[in-house]
């Protein structure tokens, strides 16, 4: 067996021991693993089942049994989604309140079993790795797919990109005044709209678009400021040149503005050159181009 493999299985015994999951009623007397933490993603301000599912990755049979136990028990009720009425709604009741709050001092009382044995010093080793522990798996769910460039998280991702840049630059930004990239223009055999998910959160997106017969352009890619500094931009060019070489372009081109610091950097060490400008974008202040192999 591989060594990282045989390590990784080794931590994971090790943790679900320390934690006490093998007990599967370790965060409620009298409530699974499963559905205890359905019910702190609920949370109090609720949440829809949609969302739900996304976010821990559920069957949806699972997750609509582990739904009806919750509400057999008094501890949510479903309601319409506010904004889509097809999809429902979870909400605590007092009791489940009432629970969730217990929930959430037992599994503080199993953090500080962990920390109690150790010396102060201890202590702060095991949270700090704790943290680079917890960045790399939350990192590890990541994936990246193509997606409508018509539909709702393609369109999300635009507007946030769009927001962004209104924010950082000086005079704001107009996406009236920038080139277009229409939604035909981002779906196959003429481009590719691709975002990023992390646990049923959209953190990333961007697109490739056919300029010349063997050429694109990358375009709107934006990443959110939640999760930047894990690579998840570097991951995202990287899949947007594999869409680019799918279509068969063999050149690929970006444009961007100079406060974009950061999103330069990236550009250049990922093998972009800086060349003249080949287009009149107002909003441009560099020009770069990458030969794909």
């Amino acid at each position: 067996m591989n060594d990282q493999v045989e390590r990784v299985r080794r931590f994971n015994r090790l943790v679900t021991q320390r934690v006490g999951a093998l007990d599967d009623h370790f965060l409620g007397r009298d409530r699974p693993l499963g559905a205890s933490r359905l019910l702190f993603e609920i949370g109090s301000g609720g949440a829809n089942l949609r969302d739900l599912r996304r976010r821990l990755s559920l069957d949806s049979g699972y997750l609509s049994r582990l739904v009806k136990r919750l509400e057999r028990d008094g501890l949510i009720r479903l309601r319409p989604g506010a904004e889509d009425e097809r999809v429902r709604e979870a909400r605590l009741t007092p009791k489940g309140r009432r629970e969730l709050h217990l929930m959430n001092a037992r599994s503080d009382q199993v953090a500080q079993s962990l920390l109690t044995p150790l010396t102060p010093a201890q202590q702060a080793r095991l949270v700090t790795a704790m943290n680079e522990v917890h960045r790399l798996l939350y990192l590890a769910g990541l994936r990246i797919e193509r997606v409508d460039p018509a539909g709702a998280d393609a369109r999300w991702c635009v507007a946030r990109y769009f927001e962004e840049l209104d924010r950082r630059f000086e005079a704001g930004f107009d996406p009236g005044r920038s080139l277009p990239a229409d939604d035909a223009d981002l779906a196959p055999p003429e481009g590719a709209f691709l975002v990023a998910i992390i646990d049923g959160e959209v953190v990333a997106g961007g697109a490739v678009k056919r300029i010349a017969r063997d050429m694109g352009s990358i375009k709107r890619m934006w990443v959110s400021e939640t999760v930047r500094g894990l690579g998840i931009g570097r991951r995202m060019l990287e899949a947007l040149e594999q869409q680019a070489r799918e279509l068969g372009f063999t050149t690929v081109r970006l444009e961007t503005n100079g406060v974009l610091k950061e999103a330069i950097q990236l550009y250049r060490t990922a093998g972009y050159a800086e060349v003249p400008a080949f287009n009149a974008d107002p909003y441009a202040q560099h020009w770069f181009e990458k030969p794909l192999q």
